[in-house]
């Protein structure tokens, strides 16, 4: 999706009158004819807000929107198990675009600044089926939102609602496509987690060309999913939230990213993502995090981590041929891990095209073997 630097990073291009009247069948008019990368848009700030230095987060503040910089983005990934061991992996991602710095000057009351898009997909392994989903909209008239207290994002009918007195580690998702629908509870058993320099993710060398970026790397899933007419299988698992904000665009040369989000047997957590330049280089703003059992958080560079492509998969869709099977080794900490999906056909085809989807995690950390599950993003390709 998933924005974003490490997860999807996406901006609208929209034209037309998006911030007009509806047309005349009542519906927005917003004129979607193209969506891009941040890694196409360009360093002009455009009266939004940029991140400059690291900030403290603050929750459940942060959950919540931050209207004054162009895009933000929140990720919510897993993998459940349910009846007989029965595999899903579940995305539901949410993005808010600005189209103005600044509200628009009508008394309509479909008058807005900001665009909304959200996508939902799920992996049903034991059919070996991907199914998709989009909600396109504006944020008028209560169709799209998110407050912070209590937390609350919503686009249309799915949503996510925060629990608990704080409401800032203990979520409600909620979403239903055709096809599929998920009712899942999400409890954090770690901390936040602020990636780059304390929050700071750069995008680049040039001042202010980065997004303030957090997760919740690992979180207790518990709920319901059902699939066509079938009943609902009772699900048990384990999630990762991203979230980020952000105005600025990637650096010129970068055309995508590798992202890697991984939950370990050993009870730790991995988070590492490669941005490529249009030789297939690594940029030397590639990052991630290793978070221990305990909740210690190690930084790693993109000199700490080695990726070698394993085996391509290629879309009967778009014909792109996707890098899909890995080998990921962090030498310092001994790990050494094969990453493998639990079904080649994950790539989102909607709005937007990428490959987001559930795999299984097998090798060795610090001599001993480790599995695990997890979700690979690839963008750009």
């Amino acid at each position: 999706m998933s924005s974003r630097v490490p997860i999807v990073a996406l901006l609208i291009a929209i034209v037309g009158s998006g911030c007009a009247e509806p047309q005349p069948d009542g519906a927005p008019s917003l004129a979607a004819t193209g969506v891009r990368f941040l890694a196409d848009g360009d360093h002009d700030s455009g009266g939004f807000a940029r991140a400059y230095q690291p900030r403290p987060f603050v929750f459940p503040e942060d959950h919540g929107s931050h209207p004054d910089f162009r895009t933000e983005w929140w990720y919510f990934t897993g993998n459940v198990f349910g009846g007989g061991r029965r595999h899903y992996g579940f995305e539901l991602t949410f993005f808010r675009v600005a189209l103005a710095a600044t509200a628009p000057e009508s008394t309509s009351a479909w008058a807005t600044n900001q665009f909304w898009m959200a996508h939902f997909a799920l992996t049903d392994t034991t059919n070996g089926r991907f199914l998709t989903a989009e909600r396109l909209t504006r944020g008028a008239l209560g169709l799209a939102g998110a407050s912070h207290t209590p937390f609350r994002l919503w686009v249309e009918d799915w949503q996510v609602d925060g629990r608990g007195e704080a409401a800032a580690e203990s979520f409600s998702l909620r979403a239903r496509s055709e096809d599929v629908e998920i009712e899942l509870s999400l409890d954090s058993l770690k901390r936040a987690v602020a990636q780059g320099d304390r929050g700071l993710d750069a995008k680049g060398s040039e001042p202010g060309n980065a997004s303030y970026y957090y997760s919740l790397p690992r979180l207790a899933v518990s709920g319901t999913v059902r699939v066509g007419d079938s009943e609902a299988d009772e699900v048990e698992g384990l999630a990762w939230m991203d979230r980020e904000w952000a105005t600025s665009a990637l650096s010129e040369g970068i055309v995508g990213w590798d992202w890697f989000a991984l939950h370990l047997s050993d009870g730790r957590d991995l988070m590492y993502y490669r941005l490529r330049g249009e030789d297939g280089s690594a940029s030397t703003e590639s990052g991630g995090t290793l978070v221990s059992a305990d909740g210690r958080v190690l930084r790693l560079a993109g000199s700490d981590v080695e990726l070698d492509v394993l085996d391509h998969w290629t879309s009967p869709v778009s014909n792109v041929r996707y890098p899909v099977r890995w080998r990921l080794r962090v030498p310092a900490e001994q790990i050494d891990l094969l990453i493998v999906p639990y079904i080649p056909n994950q790539e989102v085809n909607l709005s937007v095209r990428y490959w987001e989807g559930a795999v299984r995690v097998s090798g060795s950390a610090g001599g001993h073997s480790v599995g695990g599950n997890g979700y690979l993003e690839l963008a750009g390709y």
